[in-house]
């Protein structure tokens, strides 16, 4: 039973003045925010879907960005090689030429000043930045000079000119993710560009009773070779050829030292991890170089130039006139460099291809998952405007209506 009291009118028509205030200021929020959801209370299974979409939406966004990024930096990279590749061409056509005989020795040191001005050209490339300044060539270390020109003289040459150019770069590891768990290759490294022979490295140490005496590891070409106590040459051979960096090795039957060759043309990298002695120990290297450049065990046998080596060897019979070595190891070697140069090309546009379809799978799927939200947190603004004139008008008559049944006079201001 509810107990009649003069309060009583009065405490209802605030009550229910209230709920109908808070409807109405829960419309107005929905408009002015322009979603149904102000708070998760007004629909938890669909704030919870919104909440998921808001989400998957962001990381969309931060994958869209990654393309536009690696599509920006494949066709930069795809741009200095394919400029590489023309001076290369035009330094194969001077081979050619010189190496018909018919010149002589004035002109072809003439050819050889030319190549000369071409290989400073070549390595002002590999050592081109990119538009964030990092440098395009250098693999993890962007932003170490990758090459390091090492000057001197040369017979016929008359002055100083480059005799050799050093690889301080590291692998190309560097990746971005382009989907959800899906990552692409950025960098194609100085040491896998401008290579041009694959590379052989033989040990002079006998390996035969080899025998790890403790747990370790080594690196070969960026992947990890764990070595455990007691394997034997035999078992890290395995291990090296198990992995997969392009290389494979063995035993070599004549010296019986380990022996690492690359499957393809690239500056191979061996590296002890820390702690451990495996690779020196086999004769390998000497110790792990500060500038990341090669540490060849000087007793060990170092084959396969790169591609500043052969235009260098190049050069320099250009400048002693021998048209027999150009016509025969000369022109090899630029066409071993070029043969190289061009599966980097094939490999970098495959890369910027996988990354364009990716990017245009990205910007069907945003409009896809947008469109989703939308239906799970979304307004409907005729809607809306419709309940707040209806709320708005029914407010008002209530407050008609109760100032009415609720008339002010003196005592109740006395009261």
């Amino acid at each position: 039973m509810f107990r009649i009291s003069t309060n009583m009118p009065n405490d209802s028509m605030q009550y229910y003045l209230r709920r109908h205030e808070e409807s109405l200021a829960k419309v107005q929020t929905q408009i002015a925010q322009q979603t149904r959801i102000a708070q998760l209370r007004d629909d938890p299974l669909a704030a919870s879907h919104a909440v998921r979409y808001e989400s998957y939406l962001a990381r969309l966004d931060r994958f869209e960005k990654n393309t536009l990024y690696a599509q920006e930096h494949l066709n930069q990279t795809d741009s200095y090689l394919r400029h590489v590749g023309d001076i290369m061409q035009r330094m194969r056509e001077i081979a050619v030429q010189s190496a018909n005989g018919i010149y002589t020795t004035e002109d072809m040191r003439y050819m050889g000043v030319e190549v000369n001005e071409l290989l400073k050209e070549i390595v002002s490339v590999a050592n081109a930045l990119g538009p964030d300044g990092t440098q395009l060539f250098a693999g993890d270390k962007a932003w170490t000079e990758p090459f390091r020109a090492i000057e001197g003289t040369v017979e016929g040459g008359g002055e100083r000119m480059i005799i050799r150019v050093d690889y301080q770069g590291a692998g190309a590891s560097r990746r971005t993710e382009i989907a959800e768990g899906v990552y692409a290759a950025l960098d194609i490294a100085g040491g896998e560009a401008f290579w041009a022979e694959k590379m052989q490295i033989f040990s002079s140490v006998n390996a035969t009773n080899y025998r790890a005496t403790e747990e370790g590891a080594f690196f070969v070409d960026g992947e990890r070779i764990t070595v455990t106590t007691g394997d034997t040459v035999q078992a890290l051979i395995a291990k090296i050829n198990d992995s997969p960096a392009p290389v494979k090795a063995y035993l070599d039957p004549q010296s019986h030292g380990i022996a690492v060759e690359g499957t393809n043309a690239h500056l191979i990298r061996l590296e002890d991890a820390q702690g451990s002695n495996v690779l020196k120990d086999l004769g390998v290297i000497v110790g792990n170089s500060d500038t990341g450049a090669p540490n060849w065990d000087p007793q060990a046998q170092v084959f396969g130039g790169s591609a500043f080596d052969m235009v260098i060897r190049l050069r320099d019979a250009l400048f002693r006139g021998d048209p027999e070595y150009i016509g025969g190891q000369g022109i090899m070697g630029m066409d071993l460099a070029l043969s190289n140069l061009e599966s980097r090309l094939v490999d970098t546009g495959s890369r910027a291809e996988r990354v364009n379809m990716a990017w245009q799978k990205i910007n069907e799927e945003i409009p896809n998952v947008t469109g989703a939200l939308t239906r799970a947190k979304g307004l409907d603004m005729a809607s809306a405007a419709t309940d707040l004139a209806m709320l708005d008008f029914a407010h008002k008559t209530a407050l008609q209506v109760t100032a009415k049944v609720i008339p002010q006079t003196l005592l109740d201001f006395l009261r």
